[in-house]
This record gives C-alpha cells, sequence and structure tokens, in this order.
C-alpha cells in the first residue's frame, strides 16, 4: 500500500500512520522540547538522543503484513535513486515531502540514501541505474544541486540530515577491477576515468555547504573487502574521493557499514583462527582466508585504517542491521561437532547465505537488531538503512541483450558445475518495490525476536 503524495491517505491506514507518528517518538531518543527556530549545533553523533524520522510509506507497508505493525514505528532511509524521486513520483512522497513529515513528527533526524551515480554499480541490470558514464554532469546539475537546495531551506534548518553517500560503488573499484574473480569491463572503465570519484568529490562538498547535513562514505562489508589488500585500498580511495572536485576530508562525517547488505554484526559460535583436525578455517570455503567473519571487527579495522590515511579520528560508523538478524529454527545454538572445516564452519555460523558475496533477496534473512544510538564505542548506531521488505532487484530475463542479473535468479545455475547458489527468493519485483514474502520472512526470522 502507498500514501498518496501531499499526505492524502487512504483511511485504513489514517490509523496506523497517527500512531507510526507517536512511536517515532521513541526511537533512537529521550523527550526533548520542541525544535527551536535556529539550527542546532553541530554533534559529534547525530543519532545521539535525537527523534529519527520513521518514512510514513514504509510504515504503511509494514503495517498492513500480519505481525508488522510491532516493527512499523521504526526509521528507515529514505531512498533517492533517480533523479524522479526527488519531487516524488507514482504517488510517492518527494524529498521535500518527506523534510516536511519529519517536521510533523517533530524528529530530529532524517536519514537519506543517494544512490544515483553515473554507470551505477558498474552497470549492473538490478537494479539498473538511469545515469551512463557519460552523465556526470546530469548527476551534478540534475540530481546533487537539487537535492542541496532542498535541504539548504531554512525550513529545515532545525534537522539533523543524515546522508548515506552511493552505497557500493567505491567497494565495486575494488573487489570488481583489475585482476579480480569478479572484475568488469565496466568497473575498470569507471575506475579509469574517475567517474565515481569525482561524482561522490562533488557530492560531499555541495553537501559540505549545509550545516546541519552529516555525510558517511560506504565501506561495504567484510565478505566484499574484508581482506587487507582489499581494505587498504577502499581507505586509500575513500580518501581520494574526499579530496576529489573541490571537497575536503572535513565534509565526511562518517562511514557506514553492510549497507543493504546481510552480514550479521557478531558470529558467536565460530572464529577465523579456529583449527579443526589440524586445519585452519581460513581454508574454509565460506572464510576463504578473509581475517574477518562478521561485521563489528571489520568496522574497528576499517575505521584505523580510515583515520590512518587522514580522515576525522572522531568519525564514527553506523552499521546497517536492517536484515541481518538470521533468526528462525535454523538459527545455530553453539559450534557444529565437525572434523572437517566445511562442515565445522557451515554448521558453526549465523550468516546462513551459500556465499557471502550473495546480496539479492536472500532466502532465510531477518530482521536484525532494532535501530539503536551509540551501541558500541565507535559506533554512531545501528540503522535500517536498507527499508527491509523492498526488493534488491529482479533477475530480467537471461536472453541476449536483455538485462539480467543471475544473482536475483532464485533458480541460476553457474557454469562449470559448482555448489554455488544465489540463495535468492523467487518472484521478486524490481527494485525498491514491496517485496511482501521477503518482509514476512525477515519478520518470522527477526534477531533479536519480534
Amino acid at each position: 500500500m502507498t500514501m498518496p503524495r501531499r499526505g492524502r491517505v487512504p483511511a485504513p491506514v489514517r490509523s496506523l500512520l497517527a500512531a507510526v507518528t507517536l512511536l517515532a517518538a521513541g526511537v533512537l531518543a529521550t523527550p526533548g522540547p520542541v525544535r527551536a527556530a535556529d539550527p542546532p549545533p553541530r554533534v559529534d553523533n547525530p543519532y545521539a538522543g535525537a527523534r529519527v524520522y520513521v518514512d510514513p510509506e514504509w510504515a504503511a507497508h509494514a503495517g498492513a503484513e500480519p505481525g508488522g505493525a510491532a516493527v512499523a514505528g521504526q526509521p528507515t532511509a529514505v531512498w533517492l535513486d533517480r533523479i524522479a524521486r526527488i519531487e516524488g513520483t507514482a504517488g510517492r512522497l518527494g524529498l521535500r515531502e518527506h523534510l516536511d513529515s519529519a517536521l510533523a513528527q517533530r524528529a530530529d533526524l532524517v536519514q537519506l540514501t543517494l544512490y544515483n551515480l553515473p554507470a551505477r554499480d558498474c552497470g549492473r541490470q538490478a537494479p539498473q541505474g538511469e545515469l551512463s558514464i557519460e552523465d556526470i554532469g546530469r548527476y551534478q546539475t540534475e540530481f546533487i544541486d537539487p537535492i542541496v537546495e532542498i535541504l539548504a531551506a531554512p525550513r529545515y534548518a532545525g534537522l539533523r540530515i543524515v546522508v548515506f553517500v552511493e552505497p557500493n560503488s567505491l567497494p565495486d573499484l575494488v573487489a570488481n577491477t583489475g585482476n579480480w574473480p569478479g572484475a568488469t569491463a565496466a568497473c575498470d572503465e569507471v575506475l579509469a576515468r574517475g567517474t565515481y570519484l569525482d561524482a561522490i568529490g562533488y557530492a560531499l562538498a555541495r553537501l559540505g555547504t549545509v550545516p546541519n547535513a552529516y555525510p558517511y562514505l560506504d565501506i561495504s562489508h567484510h565478505g566484499e573487502v574484508g581482506w587487507p589488500e582489499d581494505s587498504a585500498t577502499l581507505a586509500a580511495l575513500l580518501h581520494r574521493a574526499a579530496t576529489a572536485a573541490g571537497s575536503t576530508v572535513a565534509n565526511v562525517h562518517g562511514f557506514v557499514a553492510n549497507t543493504a547488505n546481510y552480514s550479521v554484526l557478531h558470529e558467536e559460535y565460530f572464529r577465523a583462527d579456529d583449527v579443526i583436525n589440524g586445519q585452519s578455517v581460513y581454508q574454509s570455503r565460506w572464510v576463504d582466508w578473509n581475517p574477518f567473519v562478521d561485521e563489528l571487527p571489520y568496522v574497528r579495522h576499517l575505521r584505523a585504517l580510515l583515520t590512518g590515511v587522514g580522515f576525522a579520528p572522531a568519525a564514527g560508523v553506523v552499521v546497517d542491521t536492517s536484515r541481518n538478524g538470521w533468526g528462525g529454527p535454523g538459527r545455530p545454538t553453539g559450534p557444529a561437532a565437525a572434523s572437517d572445516v566445511n562442515s565445522y564452519v557451515d554448521g558453526s555460523r549465523i550468516d546462513r547465505r551459500a556465499f557471502v558475496r550473495n546480496w539479492c533477496n536472500q532466502d532465510g534473512a531477518g530482521l536484525g537488531p532494532r535501530p539503536i544510538a551509540e551501541p558500541e564505542p565507535g559506533i554512531d548506531a545501528y540503522a535500517w538503512v536498507k527499508p527491509p521488505g523492498e526488493s534488491d532487484g529482479t533477475a530480467g530475463s537471461p536472453n541476449p541483450d536483455e538485462p539480467y542479473e543471475p544473482l536475483c535468479d532464485a533458480y541460476y545455475v553457474p557454469p562449470r558445475a559448482s555448489p554455488y547458489d544465489t540463495g535468492a527468493l523467487p518472484a521478486a519485483p524490481p527494485a525498491g518495490e514491496w517485496f511482501p514474502a521477503h518482509f514476512r520472512q525477515l519478520l518470522t526470522n527477526a534477531w533479536p525476536p519480534v
């Protein structure tokens, strides 16, 4: 169910949205006075003590599902993934309307995700981007500039505006370029041209003119760039982006990890350096010589690297926990009793993906920890950056010359007969659309349970 624009809400969800506004006051917050007209001072952690905006469109979808009212009051980020989203499309709220809705909720903080780079995701088909590699001018003048103009309006000066800048972009330039197995010609070209670096630098420079904006750069997750050579390369790329197109590192308030991904915060029942029957777990298919098997140790490591290359020591990290719960009956309760490393790891791990880089509508996933400020030292918040229940994408058609994303295909059979499994749920709608079957599974498998 989608709420029409201008706040005219169908009668069946009016009571829900009224409840959402009340619930929002208690999420990531303590009671506080009505916001003054003057802009609030800059803070180290924008989530601390903040009432965080609850997107009424997402809340309506969640509340309409069986049991969904239990989480419909949680805050989620608003994704701006095409130019038309700025003004709103197909009955969906535009950016101004979201900000006005936040004011109506007496929220202190709004979360936005910018996701519209030229040649986004190196041309991946799901979700397919709207801008070509030649369209950096359009990205600047038709996407970033109008967003910044709206955010800078005096009406919104009292809001803390957290902006997650272009998920999965710079990590793609590490994991999918050069001689790496996942390298693509599109990623190599984007890296060679500096397209992402210049576009992100421009976005940061423009956001830096808005005193109440808090930009966070994406650092992916441990299963993408956790290997030492990858994480060091990523840190250098992040610094290059933060100092491109007139930006400086001062425009980066922090970093965001696990965006729209499924990696658990902490694997409770095995470690990467365990040894089983004389064989190191590093050699297992799942770990594959990665020193990190979960998110929090990876985040601490990246944060130290980023400080080392010139980012502010106080820069915090937001971790997306929207879909990394992995609860339900399949959740392990202790280490597996096994004599080989693969059986030990597969039986012990909480993250039950077939492959750690699987990212599309994962079967068996659950809602993760609820949004909360300052859960760990150096962590600004656990947040639901990806709205749970919104599709990651659809497979499309494997026919030649038609868009096709095998990682979103539940029935994909890889070449050279291998045990690889995408783990994708079948019959998914296009990216960003409501996927009821996925939301219901996330609710069932939530950890902590709902």
